[in-house]
């Protein structure tokens, strides 16, 4: 029933409405999840917060992105993608809408707020790219899943803007207020998208099933033909994680370069205010030219995925992440003319660095087994996340501060600290020559080599007759 989707010639309006689905609500929920970055600037002064509160409201939806990973994967595992997919973005959307009620000097009610905020969001990229993929056919799977990734800065980009001429106008509560229409797209453009086939295989509900890929194809389910037997389905408790250690390795180890990524956004405006001499509104100029080379890196990774394979592309934009990040640090004084070349080596690092999420996500989903497809995805998401605690942690010590949340940029220390930073990307890229080729490979396929390797027996099929359709 499921080879029907690989032998599509191209993707269906229904499967680009999923798609898009998916795309927006990563955007959105990575809007809300950014914006409390724009609104602290308006707050720190008027509450009088010190560092260690500033610190608490920043971190919190850092660290509850953790545990929401971990919680959200399970329960895509376990209840079904379709039903994550919808409480994620209502777990992540009203407590942003709830902050614009936060009370003055409130930031103990903001920060638990946020800390929901992280998360949800943290689930609902656990939960969408395993659901995009399983609707899709294997030679589209990597481009398609690149492609949900690529669009998430936009959400940031939108915050920016929000912060930029909504707040000064109408207050800083109102950006928060606009996070309570994430809630309301997302549950009106995914009310519409059904169950995952390949989930709804699993738990023997295959007339359901075969109703999803009809509606996915745009095609009458009746003429869908279903399998003669099943594979005996067996519950994969979380646990079973820990069979699989390649995939836990791989799957943390790239997902862990979001340390460097943290770390150098957190230090280049700052760095480039110092280097090349100008105010920070001039710095952050030229930063919108760093964020257009890392959205276009991940289109071109995008394409990677299905091109040259998963495992050669991450390889690639690992190392080179890694050997420009260094080659920032060797010349950030040098110019070319009037041109610094710290600021043009940072904007081919952005094009690697950016470009290696692209392929992290969607192969974070493909290296784990059916029933553990989104616990697999969110362990290693979730353990990532905490690169953004080494990234500032990591810089202070480099520098011998006590700021831990945000260390002052010194030039001082710039090659210590982007050697530091471009190792987490060295080690992601070799962490893919540890991991399987998932390219042209079906999810079946992917799922026996993966269950054979662990030595996991698969239970006998049994016939379609016995089980139950309804």
């Amino acid at each position: 029933m499921l080879d029907i989707l690989d032998r599509q010639a191209r993707l269906t309006i229904n499967q680009w409405k999923i798609i898009v689905a998916a795309i927006l609500g990563d955007m959105l929920d990575f809007f809300d999840f950014y914006l409390i970055g724009y609104v602290l600037a308006f707050i720190v002064g008027p509450w009088q917060l010190t560092f260690g509160q500033s610190a608490l409201v920043l971190l919190s939806a850092g660290v509850g992105a953790v545990p929401g990973a971990f919680f959200w994967g399970w329960m895509a595992d376990r209840i079904g993608r379709r039903k994550v997919f919808i409480l994620t973005a209502l777990n992540f959307s009203i407590p942003t809408g709830l902050m614009a009620l936060t009370p003055d000097n409130g930031w103990i009610y903001l920060t638990v707020c946020r800390f929901l905020v992280g998360f949800g969001v943290s689930g609902l990229f656990t939960v969408d790219l395993p659901l995009v993929q399983e609707f899709v056919p294997t030679y589209k799977r990597g481009w398609v899943g690149g492609l949900v990734t690529a669009c998430l800065p936009i959400g940031n980009i939108g915050g920016a803007f929000l912060g930029a001429f909504l707040a000064p106008h109408l207050g800083w509560r109102w950006l928060f207020a606009v996070g309570l229409l994430p809630a309301l797209i997302t549950l009106l453009i995914r009310a519409w998208v059904p169950e995952s086939p390949r989930w709804l295989i699993r738990k023997g509900r295959l007339e359901e099933a075969r109703r999803s890929v009809g509606w996915a194809l745009q095609m009458d389910p009746a003429d869908i033909v279903l399998p003669t037997t099943i594979e005996e389905v067996r519950q994969s408790p979380w646990r079973e994680l820990f069979k699989y250690p390649r995939s836990l390795f791989v799957g943390c180890a790239t997902s862990l370069s979001q340390t460097g990524g943290v770390g150098l956004l957190m230090w280049a405006t700052t760095l480039l205010v110092l280097i090349v001499k100008i105010t920070p509104a001039q710095a952050a100029g030229l930063m919108i030219w760093v964020g257009i080379s890392g959205f276009a890196g991940r289109l071109v990774c995008s394409w990677g995925n299905d091109a040259i394979g998963r495992r050669a592309t991450g390889f690639i934009v690992g190392i080179c992440g890694a050997v420009f990040m260094a080659l920032a640090g060797f010349y950030y004084n040098a110019f070319l003319g009037t041109v610094s070349v710290f600021w043009l080596l940072i904007v081919v690092q952005r094009f690697f660095g950016d470009g290696a999420y692209a392929v992290i996500g969607p192969y974070s989903a493909e290296i784990w087994p059916a029933g553990l497809r989104a616990s697999g995805m969110g362990f290693g998401y979730g353990f990532g996340n905490i690169g953004k605690v080494i990234g500032p942690l990591g810089l202070a010590l480099i520098c011998g501060q006590s700021n831990f949340v945000s260390p002052k940029a010194s030039l001082e220390f710039i090659l210590p600290a982007m050697l530091f930073l471009g190792f987490w990307y060295a080690l992601s890229g070799v962490a893919f020559l540890f991991g399987i080729e998932t390219k042209g490979r079906s999810i079946e396929e992917i799922d026996r080599a993966l269950t054979a390797e662990a030595g996991i027996a698969v239970p006998q099929g049994r016939s379609v007759s016995a089980v139950r359709t309804g």
